[in-house]
């Protein structure tokens, strides 16, 4: 007997590789044969998806990201992992075998020195800004070491917090190795890892929930009743283990300090050298470093970003009217900001954490006036990653800077283009113009 459709959706987030893609090819197949229809592409995109290589809400592996995209009909779609390229080789395979517009990219943070004093994107955190690599085509490159030191920081980071924690919350103590590491397919543990171990240990230490439910409540404060019906929604009482112990005022918490990041200069440096585009990351226009926009994407361009990242949902989907009404605002002016510097955008919803939604909502009246540029990016992005894969003419690369006469130019090419490739293949002569491109489709 076939296995269910359910049973191969969930194989597709199996940590081992050949598992997820022997589920892929089963379920295409059955697409095939017409047991399983795709609806038609809508004007809808998520090109910010985080993958479990480092924290995915649900648990979606790259495979199970580009199957579900396709499945939902959306236009495109795109990863962003956290100071990894685990994900993009296979991800970029998956949208491929199933004729999937995609993208993919990594995330970081860096130190920004002529922002050392004010905060960007990473509130309470001044000088330390979050920043995107955008259309990788492989998740092998030549500065291994950079990458690795990504990695580094970012464990010995987790590492420090379960250390701070574990005393406090003894005796439900974690092994790093056994109990933190193993939820990750790449040894990329973060805190949302941490949270999910503490409350499985709790668990298993004690199973009693009116006796469990009293020991959270003596560390973490509040109602011993309220706490043990939050047992029934672990993603929420995670995001509480999280957010009392490891984030600012948590006994896990050490404030970073910009220095102790690679610089905005040597990221970019690193992003460029792999063919992809760096991007400041958006965070809602709040802050006294985005409250000077201009600025900060000066510091961010001088090293080469040319693009921009934005998570419409935090700006827009506001329960707060005042709230709601200035962020609106703010999302507004940087998109209109972004065009008048022709830097393409790539948005999302990260779904590093559960109940974030797989793909924003396209047809809120909030986002009607934003929605064209958010499609056009996605198309140049489509167009970068095809064309960097097949012949290295990238958005950013020499064959780029000498084919066009300005930014606007290449973007209304690489807009055309995305527009036109369906998945990502195309034949190519050698020394192709712009007008070849578009003429042999």
């Amino acid at each position: 007997m076939e296995p269910t459709r359910e049973a191969l959706e969930t194989q597709l987030n199996d940590f081992d590789p050949a598992a997820r893609r022997a589920a892929l090819e089963a379920l295409a197949d059955r697409a095939e044969r017409g047991d399983i229809a795709f609806p038609e592409p809508r004007p809808a995109v998520n090109l910010h998806y985080h993958t479990f290589f480092s924290y995915n809400g649900y648990g979606y592996s790259p495979t199970a990201i580009a199957w579900r995209a396709k499945c939902d009909g959306l236009y495109m779609a795109g990863i962003v992992d956290f100071d990894v390229l685990d994900a993009v080789d296979e991800f970029l395979d998956a949208a491929q075998y199933l004729e999937l517009r995609a993208c993919a990219g990594l995330e970081t943070r860096v130190f920004v020195p002529s922002f050392s004093t004010r905060q960007m994107n990473s509130p309470g955190e001044p000088g330390v800004a979050y920043y995107c690599g955008l259309g990788f085509t492989s998740g092998k490159v030549r500065d291994v070491a950079l990458l690795a030191e990504l990695k580094e920081i970012a464990q010995k980071r987790t590492l420090g917090i379960m250390e701070r924690v574990n005393p406090y919350l003894k005796p439900v103590e974690l092994d790093y190795t056994r109990d933190v590491i193993a939820l990750t397919p790449n040894g990329n543990a973060t805190e949302r890892h941490l949270a999910t171990a503490y409350d499985a240990k709790s668990r298993e230490l004690i199973p009693e929930a009116d006796a469990r439910a009293a020991f959270w409540a003596k560390k973490l404060g509040g109602d011993a009743g309220s706490l043990e019906r939050m047992f029934d929604d672990p993603p929420t009482f995670q995001g509480l283990i999280r957010s009392k112990t490891m984030k600012s005022g948590g006994v896990g918490y050490v404030k970073p300090e910009g220095p102790d990041f690679p610089t905005l200069e040597r990221v970019s440096a690193f992003i460029l050298e792999c063919g992809a585009i760096p991007a400041y990351a958006f965070l809602d226009g709040t802050t006294d470093g985005e409250q000077c926009m201009n600025e900060l994407l000066d510091a961010a361009e001088e090293h080469g970003a040319a693009a921009l990242n934005i998570i419409p949902d935090r700006n827009w989907n506001l329960k707060n009217a005042d709230d709601k009404k200035r962020k609106i605002a703010e999302l507004y002016k940087v998109v209109e900001l972004a065009e008048a510097r022709d830097l393409p955008l790539c948005v999302g919803t990260e779904m590093n954490a559960y109940g974030q939604r797989f793909v924003d909502d396209f047809d809120a009246p909030e986002l009607a006036p934003v929605v064209p540029a958010f499609l056009k990016g996605a198309r140049i992005l489509h167009a970068h990653t095809v064309l960097q894969t097949v012949r290295g003419m990238g958005y950013l690369s020499d064959w780029a800077r000498s084919a066009f006469a300005s930014v606007a130019e290449k973007n209304a090419f690489f807009d055309r283009l995305g527009g036109r490739l369906e998945g990502g293949c195309i034949r190519l002569p050698d020394g192709a113009s712009p007008g070849d491109i578009l003429g042999a489709l």
